[in-house]
């Protein structure tokens, strides 16, 4: 049995949008510093899962605790210390990006400092003070990813963090939100072999039901693969 500390633990999450269940039953008990990646077809509750994780949505039935806190009771406790990144950007495009990432640091209360690193990390520092609407998605991306990481998260939440990047961006991206940024992820992916690769522990989702629930080394591109068929 895994005695390290969970980061996160949910215990037959459910969620509702009016009434329909898009999260059903959910349990999984996920410890400091490994990946969950969430696998499912669209519709599947992915995203919901990560914005309940986000403190974005209330459970409507069971327990969630993000690093030891419950939610929603206690999600003042835990926002600080979470990095969200999305489909959304959460950028201003009038703005550049070090505009964008200076605002986001006075709010975390982080050294100015930190945006330059960070800037420099993602090689986009000769274009960071250029309104973020004339950028590239790739350069979007990169940029949101910063604003992710830019107050040292212990937990990322990351939908899709690979999309619109190419390989040389997926890696320069690696030590803030890959493996080797060594935090808690929990990530979503419709790629089956790329997403194992970044996993410790699969779910998979179907309908907002939990229809697969596995170390990562216990699970084959296959089974992850028949998720989108059925």
């Amino acid at each position: 049995m895994d005695t390290a500390p969970a980061a996160i633990e949910l215990d037959g999450l459910t969620r509702r949008y009016g009434y329909r269940t898009v999260l059903e039953d959910v349990s999984l008990r996920l410890p400091t510093a490994q990946t969950l990646v969430v696998f499912g077809p669209n519709g599947a509750g992915k995203s919901t899962l990560l914005r309940v994780l986000a403190t974005l949505l209330r459970p409507h039935a069971g327990t969630v605790r993000v690093l030891g806190e419950e939610l929603p009771a206690r999600a003042w406790a835990v926002r600080g210390r979470l990095g969200l990144l999305t489909h959304d950007p959460l950028l201003y495009g009038d703005l550049s990006a070090r505009e964008n990432l200076r605002f986001h640091a006075r709010l975390h209360g982080v050294p100015l400092g930190r945006v330059d690193e960070l800037l420099t990390a993602v090689q986009l520092e000769r274009r960071a003070d250029e309104p973020v609407h004339t950028y590239s998605r790739g350069m979007v991306q990169r940029t949101a990813a910063c604003r992710a990481v830019l107050h040292d998260p212990a937990v990322l939440l990351l939908d899709e963090p690979n999309a619109n990047l190419d390989p040389g961006a997926i890696e320069l991206l690696e030590p803030l939100v890959g493996r080797a940024s060594g935090r808690t992820r929990v990530l979503t992916s419709h790629d089956p072999a790329a997403g194992l690769a970044e996993a410790d522990l699969v779910l998979g989702l179907q309908g907002g039901r939990p229809v697969l629930l596995a170390p990562a080394a216990q699970v084959t591109v296959a089974q992850v693969t028949e998720l989108y068929r059925r």
